[in-house]
């Protein structure tokens, strides 16, 4: 997999894991869920969480991914 396609996949990854994080939290405050009991707050919870494992080792090595590409790069 080339460079490009790998920070494609993990941007998308990113953006997915950002709206699932919105998801639960708008989940969270609506009524819906209130009336679920626990089972929405798992349901907005897991969300939350899921998101959460996308997103943020998403960004880490993302991040990597970039430097490497720079320093690689000629000057």
């Amino acid at each position: 997999m080339s460079d490009t396609m790998l920070i494609r996949v993990l941007k998308t990854a990113m953006i997915i894991g950002i709206c699932l994080i919105l998801l639960g939290v708008y989940l969270h405050n609506s009524h819906h869920m209130e009336a679920l009991g626990v089972t929405g707050i798992l349901i907005s919870a897991g969300c939350v969480a899921v998101g959460m494992i996308l997103s943020l080792p998403t960004k880490m090595y993302l991040t990597f991914v970039l430097m490497k590409r720079e320093n690689n790069r000629p000057q």
